[in-house]
């Protein structure tokens, strides 16, 4: 087994600019569309897969991997 040094990215790179922003966001989504179409999904699906994450984005108004889930609280349940 081997081991590898890893640093955290984070704190040496600049900020994104809304440009770099919207054209990640636009490769992510060519990704998707391009992977549901090698799984053979008819492009309704495709398309209908689309428009819901479109919707979503839109709701949230920036962008999804910003969100974080929210931390669990510990209740009676879990003890």
């Amino acid at each position: 087994m081997a081991l590898a040094v890893v640093q955290d990215l984070r704190e040496h790179r600049a900020t994104a600019s809304v440009q770099e922003i919207v054209e990640f966001e636009t490769d992510v989504l060519s990704g998707f569309v391009l992977a549901r179409s090698a799984a053979g999904l008819a492009d309704s699906t495709i398309r209908s897969d689309v428009t819901n994450l479109e919707q979503v984005r839109a709701w949230f108004g920036r962008p999804l991997w910003e969100w974080n889930p929210p931390t669990p609280t510990r209740t009676s349940a879990t003890r």
